[in-house]
């Protein structure tokens, strides 16, 4: 711990941001990962049951398949179900959309803040780098020629650090942001198949 504490403050408080930064990633990650887990982001099976039931003129069976399930498509297909039996096809139409984008909504939640993450992480290393850097040219100006070589290298070294950190938090933050984006993707595709396939039989 005490080799960390010492590590943190040779790069500076921009080091110190990074830090935090990197444990924010963390935990965004793990709590997105389990969050659309949750809402059984990779869960298709009893959706496509329920269709394939609705399309087989069978629509409280299909309904049914989906009663008491909390996921993102036996949501959607619920009330899409619903909408198809209660209102004309247009309003129908309409209910699907408006419950789809809440729900995509929902799924999305977090993915700004890994946005923001990658995008700042490099800028903050960036600005200790810089930071450190005119330190390091100040003191060789106050040393004159009397400047020792190594001393300067030192300190120039320590500046890197924070651009460094940067990236090794800027990478990860972006590809998760990348892996979710795709997992909203497929969702919302999903959504879109599966509520066509149910008005379309409606």
């Amino acid at each position: 711990m005490d080799n960390l504490l010492a590590f943190l403050d040779r790069g500076g408080p921009a080091l110190w941001v990074i830090a935090g930064l990197s444990v924010l990633t963390l935990a965004v990650i793990l709590w997105k990962t389990w969050s659309l887990a949750r809402m059984g982001a990779w869960r298709r099976g009893p959706a496509e049951r329920a269709v394939a039931l609705w399309e087989e003129n069978a629509p409280e069976a299909a309904e049914a398949t989906l009663a008491g399930r909390t996921g993102l498509r036996a949501r959607v297909l619920r009330a899409t179900m619903q909408a198809a039996r209660t209102r004309p096809p247009e309003a129908a139409r309409e209910e699907t959309l408006r419950v789809a984008r809440a729900t995509l909504m929902e799924a999305a939640r977090g993915l700004r803040a890994l946005d923001l993450i990658a995008t700042i992480a490099p800028l903050v290393g960036l600005l200790g780098t810089v930071l450190g850097m005119i330190d390091a040219f100040q003191a060789l100006q106050e040393t004159g020629a009397q400047a020792d070589p190594a001393t300067l290298a030192g300190g120039i070294w320590e500046a890197l650090l924070t651009t460094a950190a940067g990236m090794a938090v800027a990478i990860p933050a972006s590809v998760a942001l990348s892996w979710f984006d795709s997992i909203n993707d497929r969702v919302a595709h999903d959504l879109d198949d599966l509520a066509s396939r149910v008005l379309n039989r409606a």
